[in-house]
């Protein structure tokens, strides 16, 4: 049995996202292709960490964008509360106009929706690499697998701390969204965008989805 516990968003101060974080060589630069095509310049690195406002840390079931070119990727996000290591969904909403101007730039203009469920990583660490990763969108009423994959795909956890702070820990109150998969059929925007994380051994899911509402660009 997982053991878990709900978020509140207020209790975050330091929020990362980990780039370029996959393993398997072919399926990064499949997705490094794949930004390319929207003029966006291949990283400096990989894996690389951007760090972006906390408050962009979101549980809520819909968020505003401006325009209509920007879009989600699921991640698994980690979390240090109370102590411990706790894992959750999230989407790395990012503006892909903005993206072919300044990656990190990109990555403030946009909030990131996380699920309010949390699992503790103690639980589910034998097995990470098993973990399923599965996201939806919604366009025109039709829903369409847009991502799917495990967590073999990316870099584990620990790893990630390590390379981004010199330790296999962040501080209470730090986040970090770990990495995201190719998608099916290119990158494209969504009004819905739904996440699943599921542990195949047990059944058990974290699911959570959002509305993205579009403000209108005035100049």
């Amino acid at each position: 049995m997982i053991r878990k516990r709900q978020l509140d968003p207020r209790a975050i101060s330091h929020l990362t996202i980990a780039g370029w974080t996959g393993r398997n060589k072919e399926a990064l630069e499949k997705h490094i292709r794949e930004l390319e095509e929207l003029g966006v310049p291949r990283p400096a690195s990989t894996p690389i960490f951007y760090r972006v406002a906390a408050p962009l840390l979101t549980t809520a079931d819909r968020i505003e964008v401006m325009g209509e070119e920007s879009s989600g990727e699921i991640e698994p996000v980690v979390l240090m509360l109370d102590d411990a290591l706790w894992v959750g969904v999230g989407s790395d909403h990012t503006d892909r106009k903005a993206e072919t101007i300044g990656v990190t730039l990109s990555k403030q203009l946009c909030a990131k929706p996380v699920s309010s469920t949390l699992w503790l990583y103690e639980d589910v660490a034998d097995r990470w690499d098993t973990l399923e990763l599965r996201s939806h969108v919604v366009v025109d009423g039709k829903r369409r697998l847009y991502q799917e994959g495990t967590l073999a795909n990316m870099r584990p956890p620990h790893e990630l701390m390590r390379l981004d702070r010199g330790a296999d820990r962040m501080p209470n109150g730090s986040a970090m969204f770990c990495g995201t998969l190719a998608v099916h059929g290119g990158i494209a925007p969504a009004p819905r965008f739904e996440m699943e994380l599921r542990d195949p051994s047990t059944g058990e899911a974290i699911l959570a989805a959002y509305d993205t509402i579009s403000l209108p660009v005035r100049g």
